[in-house]
Order: structure tokens, then sequence, then C-alpha cells
């Protein structure tokens, strides 16, 4: 029965210790010091080894320069003999709040020298100046504690200090030393460099890093300082060096992999680089024996000559693809190279009867389950080009049911919406998108958003449905690459439906078709109607968004391109495109960002 009693009793005072804990934080955050005080001074008094309450009724005593007071409960703290050193320099902020630097001073400099009896403190006391923003004490604090014991490693604080008081040098070799210790990975240490690097190669930052990393490689020759290299070259988009370090690294590293060199392959096609890409892949090719890598980049190389094909050329590419199919065969780790060749017969050669019996001769090997869903969602794709709607649903069905709650099943649901959509059965279609408004893929969401509203205005207002049957037409024509069609399918709906809620978005699709084409002056007219005559719909974005794109990637008009990534900052702020915006918004503004 006793025991009962005090566990009632225990629970009785940690409730009373919860609330007024409680009570006290919210009048602290509402600026109300008097009444905080109160309980924090009862606190205090129950729980004296809290320093958090203790640190929190200082703080009140402070902001209602109560600095007597909180003078004697510091002083108090020293004499019991037991009181961490960190209490100076609390002493010395009172003071500095009475602008009295002197005596202020005189406490930080009795931190300090706790250090030179116990290097250990060096920590708490580098971090309870930064606490205050006495970044000068601090370093001193880390950096002496560092010199006693080399065994402790305070680089990243001081890095951090550097970067907050704008000495780049020392932050980035504060960060590489770091790295040199091995207390920090490359992905942390070019996380936090990041944020202080540019594009551009001239950039202050971007000169100092190169020569830290340079002066490190020069003393000591390790592979980490190639690779730190190779990224800053990325960053600045000259891929041509950064392949250079790559091909030092795989010949230095032991055991090394193509992975590195194939992420800069990718990441120079991406960014239009496409004869560094070329030579990457190349490399790869001529190094690698390593089955799925070195094919990996045959396709990546025939990719490259598709970029730059004619009809002409196309036998000579189905030459190459017959060859690495007689070369690998049908294999499971070389499905990649079975859907690459169907995609290349359909889309570019029109010939989708001989990619379906590739691709189904394909699934009668031995494959797991994301192996058959690949396999299948590159069937349903040709499939749809082919117009066989009913066979095509079938297998994305399939894929959405067996990966339920994977993004490649949620990709195959909304597949199974938009071969509806093409079908003309726009009710299974919505039903189907409603689901993936919910999507974990954003761009899946998005998509099926827009899908979504793009039917359910457009039955609204036509029974019929004429002008939305029209469009899936030319959505459809636009994915077996009949874009001329396309084209004048959305004309048709342009002179034929003015006014009608479908026009912004048969503006919008056929805006993109002529860019594809490369008919750019057509497309800003189109772009343009849409911002001026639909500025407040949901479309108004997606044009602001393209038109910058547009003046930044092709046009070469840097101001023109700020201007509408600026309306997306200023009225889109829900965008889908706010993040792409904000960041190429700031690197035309010359910002630095990461």
């Amino acid at each position: 029965m006793k025991s009962v009693l005090l566990y009632v009793c225990l629970l009785t005072v940690l409730s009373g210790i919860a609330q007024d804990d409680f009570l006290a934080k919210q009048y602290f955050n509402d600026g109300e010091y008097e009444k905080a005080l109160v309980f924090y001074e009862k606190l205090v008094d129950q729980n004296p080894r809290r320093m958090d309450f203790a640190e929190n009724m200082i703080r009140c005593y402070q902001q209602l320069e109560y600095y007597e007071k909180a003078e004697r409960f510091l002083m108090g703290r020293l004499e019991s003999g037991n009181a961490f050193p960190t209490i100076y320099i609390e002493l010395g902020y009172n003071y500095r709040l009475q602008e009295n630097t002197q005596q202020a001073t005189e406490y930080y400099k009795k931190a300090l020298e706790a250090i030179e009896k116990n290097p250990n403190y060096g920590y708490g006391i580098g971090v309870g100046f930064q606490r205050f923003s006495l970044l000068d004490f601090a370093l001193q604090a880390f950096e002496r504690a560092m010199e006693l014991n080399p065994e402790l490693d305070y680089n990243f604080q001081i890095a951090q200090i550097y970067g907050e008081q704008g000495n780049i040098e020392k932050m980035f070799e504060a960060y590489l030393q770091l790295l040199d210790n091995g207390r920090s990975t490359l992905g942390n240490v070019l996380g936090k460099i990041g944020d202080f690097i540019t594009e551009d190669a001239d950039n202050e930052n971007n000169r100092i890093l190169k020569k830290v990393v340079l002066q490190k490689a020069q003393k000591d020759p390790d592979v980490l300082w190639n690779e730190m290299l190779s990224w800053l070259y990325a960053q600045q988009k000259q891929y041509n060096f950064a392949f250079t370090q790559e091909k030092a690294i795989y010949r230095r590293a032991e055991g090394s992999t193509f992975e590195r060199m194939e992420a800069l392959g990718n990441t120079s096609l991406e960014n239009d680089a496409v004869d560094i890409a070329q030579q990457v892949f190349e490399y790869i090719v001529k190094n690698s024996s390593e089955i799925v890598t070195r094919l990996n980049a045959q396709l990546h190389l025939l990719d490259i000559e598709l970029l730059r094909a004619e009809e002409k050329d196309f036998d000579r590419i189905d030459t190459s693809y017959q060859e690495l199919m007689n070369t690998y065969g049908y294999q499971v780790p070389t499905l990649q190279l079975q859907v690459a060749y169907a995609n290349f017969l359909t889309f570019k050669r029109s010939e989708s009867e001989k990619a379906i019996l590739i691709l189904k001769k394909s699934l009668e090997l031995p494959l797991a389950k994301y192996g058959e869903a690949y396999i299948k969602m590159a069937l349903g794709d040709i499939l749809v080009f082919d117009q066989k709607f009913n066979e095509a649903l079938i297998y994305f069905s399939q894929i959405q049911k067996s990966l339920k709650n994977d993004v490649l099943g949620q990709e195959a649901r909304f597949k199974v919406a938009q071969t509806s959509f093409y079908k003309g059965d726009f009710d299974w279609a919505i039903t189907q998108l409603k689901v993936l408004r919910g999507s974990t893929s954003q761009l899946i969401a998005n998509d099926a958003m827009q899908l979504s509203l793009l039917i359910s205005d457009n039955s609204l207002e036509d029974s019929t449905q004429t002008a939305l049957k029209k469009f899936a037409r030319a959505d459809l024509l636009a994915y077996q690459n009949k874009n001329q069609e396309a084209i004048a399918e959305l004309e048709e709906i342009l002179q034929q439906h003015k006014g009608e809620k479908i026009e912004d978005e048969a503006l919008l699709r056929q805006a993109q078709l002529l860019e594809a084409s490369n008919n750019l002056e057509a497309a800003l007219f189109n772009y343009t109607k849409i911002v001026e005559f639909f500025g407040d719909d949901i479309l108004a974005d997606d044009a602001h968004f393209a038109m910058a794109e547009l003046y930044r990637t092709k046009l070469n008009n840097p101001e023109k391109a700020k201007y509408h990534y600026e309306r997306i900052l200023y009225n889109f702020q829900d965008s889908y495109y706010f993040p792409q915006a904000r960041k190429n918004f700031r690197i035309l503004r010359g910002d630095t960002i990461n």
C-alpha cells in the first residue's frame, strides 16, 4: 500500500512540474517574462540540477533587466564548487548586457582558462560562446582544446564559425581537414560547401576552393582530392575537366567501379554536353568488363546517336541494336536492351509488331516482380502506340495490382487513366485519377490533377464532349510522334471552340508541340496568349515557366527569363514549378546557391 501511495505522489509531483514547465514556456515565448519568471524560480528551486530551467530563469532576469539577481544566482552556482565553466560565459554576457565590456571580457577569459586545465571542456565552452554569437572566443576555445589534445576534432564547429564570419578560405580548410582526419564523409562536407559554390568558375569562392583543394593534393596526393575537384568541375559544368579527374580516380582507386563515371555521363547528357557524355560512355565501353555497366554505356551511345540522327541513319542504328541483341541475347540482367530496342522499333521506325514480339519473348524469362513490371510497362506503352488499348490496359492493370503501394504501381494506374482518356472512356479515367491525386510521387500527382481537371472542366460545359474527344485524339497523335497532325487537330479545336474552357489547354499543348518542332515564335505566341487572356487560370504558371525556360535555354534572353520566373514567385507560390523557378531566378540574378 505504501508503494502505491509513493507512486501516486510521484506522479502528482511530475505532473505539477510538467504543467509549470508548459506554462513557463508559453509565457516566455509570448514575451511575458514577469509571469514566466514566477514559474521558473519555482522550477529551479524544485529542480536545482535542471540547467534548462536555470538558463531560462536567467534569460527572464536579463529581459527584465534584473541583472543583479542574475549575477547573484550565477555567483552562487560558482561558489557551490561544481559549476561547469560555461557559467563564466553567462556571467560575462550578463555584464555585456550592462555595457561593461571590460568585466565581460575578464569572465570570458576565465572560461578559456578552464580549457588549459581540462581540454575536454573545449566543446562545451565553444558552444557556450557560440550561443551568444561570441565567435572569436568560440574559435579560441575550439582551437586551443585541439592544440592541447590532438585527439579532439572540432573542425566542423570551426568551419561553421568561419562561414558565419565570411572567412571562406579558412572555412574550406576546416572542412577539408575533417575529410583528411576521416571524421566526416565526402557527401556531408560537399553538402555544407555547396552552399558557397556557384556555377561560375570565376566566382571568388569557387576559385578559393579550387586553390585549397590543390594545395591539399600537392601535400598528400590522395584520390579524395580528385573526387572533390571532379565535383567542383561538375558544379561549374566543366564536364571535360571533371572527366579528367574521374579517369584519374578510376586508375588510382583500388577496386574502383564505373558508378561515378556513369553519373558524370548522365549529368553531362542532361546538361546538353553531348560530346563529353559520348567520350565518357566510350571510355566505359572500352574499359569495363562488367556486362550490365558496359551494356548501359553502349545503350547511352545509341541514345546519343539518335539525338543527332535523321531517318536515313535508322538502318545503321537498327543494325547496332541487332548486334547488341546477338551479343547479349535474352537475359534477365539485360532487360534494358530489349526494352530500348523495342522502343526504337516502335517510336522511331513504327515497327511495333516486331517490338511486341521482342517484349513478349522477354516475358518468358524467369523474371522477378519488378522485372516483369518493367517489361509489361514497356509493352503496354507500345500497345497504346498501336491503339490496342484494351490489351494495354490489361498489362497496366496487372502492374497496378502486383505493385499496389509502389511508385511503379502508381505510374501504371496513371497509364490506365491516360489510356482510357485516349480511348474516350473519360469516366473510368477520372475514377483512376482521383486516387492518384494523393500519390507519393509529386510528378504523378501533378499530372493526375491536370488530366483530371481537363476532363472534368470540359465535360460539364459540353455534354457531348466533342472538343475533349478531339483533344484526346491530338494527344494520342503526339504520343505517336505525329506532331504536325497533332498541331493541326489542336488548331481545329482553337478555331471551332473559341471561348470554351478547353481553349487554354489546346493553346498550351499546341505550344509544347510547336516548341518540340523548333517553331519557337509560334510557341511563344501561344504561351503569351495564355498569360494575357487566361492569366488567373490554372495553366498560367505552366505558360510562364515554359516561356522562362525558352528564353533561358534557347533564346538567350536572361532578362525575359527572369521576368517570367518572377511572375511564378510572386503569383503562384503553390505551383509545382515554384522550387525550380526560384532556383533558376536566383542563378540568373547571380545569387550564391547550392
